[in-house]
């Protein structure tokens, strides 16, 4: 029995901590797939606490990991990593049956693993750490008290401030489609000797109360008593000619589009992602307009992607003497999936991505761009 709680214990606590780190790479991620629920749920006014919310759980289960494979106080952390797990598993199952959430992030962007496969992973581990609960009296501390809660006590300033330096920069690891090195006028596009779904139209007919689908090989021509009743379009075979970047689209205040421009620059170019003008730090500015002027004199394009209103981005262009700056309108999800910092900026040079910088670390010139 020992050697089996042991392996449990392993099991469950690695990947605890395994899945809390990759969402700690990228916290407002997480805070993001709250917001999905929140809002499929009709719970509005819990998306302005979803970044705390989504900190703190990232944090728990980094600790509740810890603190099962060092033995540390299972009293406590044995009912709430048993809670936690008991939650994880409810929400992959609503995703998986419900189909109103396309998937539940519960490794981030980093990992993508199907939603049958995360539910049925979060039923094993509920089942174990159902055991590590009934059992958690004989999951005894490898180590003496006072050197793990030293441990724990450094366990939960790591879980938590490697969440507080990625919401400051950006995350550790790029896992989204914006990354370095990336070109993104090309990954606008289906990926090359890719297929497109395949649709046929359906018509919908009735006969007796009865309803039945007929397509054109099918079609009763000689039998006029049936009775139309809807066409429809049905995937016949799903094809694989979705872009990387979807719903990227870079107009101005009239609706203009400029994406292709833009993203087929040859030159440098300099895209300052700003989300939400009102919630938009404004730290190192001077050092932003000093690349920017030389983007300018360099040839190139410097542009402000807002995602608010006409009227408010007019606002914080005045209220910050961004007048340097060509504004144009990207939608919001776009945004923040380029981006994971308000306002945040990005560097191309031929259509390539070659920076990407939060608020916080905004180059002074290119020759610091790597």
């Amino acid at each position: 029995m020992k050697v089996f709680l042991w392996l449990l214990r392993i099991v469950v606590g690695g990947l605890f901590i395994f899945s809390g780190l990759v969402k700690a790479n990228d916290p407002l991620g997480l805070s993001y797939k709250m917001d999905e629920f929140f809002e499929v749920w009709n719970w509005q006014g819990f998306r302005s606490w979803s970044l705390i919310l989504s900190i703190i759980m990232i944090g728990f289960e980094i600790i509740a990991g810890g603190a099962l494979l060092l033995g540390y106080a299972q009293r406590f952390f044995a009912p709430l990593l048993l809670a936690l797990i008991t939650f994880f598993t409810f929400l992959t199952a609503y995703v998986l049956f419900s189909g109103k959430i396309k998937e539940c992030g519960c490794f981030g962007d980093c990992i993508k693993i199907s939603n049958t496969e995360t539910f049925w992973k979060d039923v094993a581990l509920l089942v174990m750490a159902i055991v590590l609960y009934i059992f958690r009296k004989r999951v005894t501390p490898i180590i003496r008290t006072p050197f793990s809660t030293a441990l724990m006590l450094l366990t939960a300033f790591f879980a938590f401030g490697i969440q507080v330096w990625a919401l400051e920069h950006l995350p550790f690891h790029d896992c989204l489609p914006y990354k370095k090195g990336v070109n993104l006028f090309q990954g606008t596009k289906p990926p090359p000797g890719s297929t497109p779904d395949v649709y046929e139209t359906v018509l919908v007919y009735q006969k007796d109360g009865v309803k039945k689908e007929f397509n054109e090989t099918n079609f009763p021509w000689e039998d006029s008593t049936w009775t139309y009743v809807d066409t429809r379009t049905k995937l016949v075979k799903e094809g694989n000619a979705t872009p990387a970047i979807k719903d990227f689209s870079l107009t101005d205040a009239e609706g203009n589009d400029h994406t292709e421009e833009v993203l087929t620059a040859p030159a440098y170019g300099l895209l300052w992602f700003v989300k939400d003008v009102d919630k938009a730090r404004t730290d190192n500015l001077d050092r932003l307009q000093t690349l920017a002027a030389e983007v300018r004199k360099s040839g190139g394009g410097v542009y402000m992607l807002s995602s608010s209103t006409k009227v408010a981005t007019e606002q914080f262009v005045a209220a910050q003497k961004l007048q340097a700056f060509d504004v144009l309108y990207v939608d919001g999800t776009a945004s923040k999936t380029a981006l994971r910092s308000n306002p945040g900026l990005m560097i191309l040079k031929d259509g390539v991505v070659q920076g990407k910088y939060s608020f916080r670390d905004y180059p002074a010139s290119l020759t610091q761009v790597k």
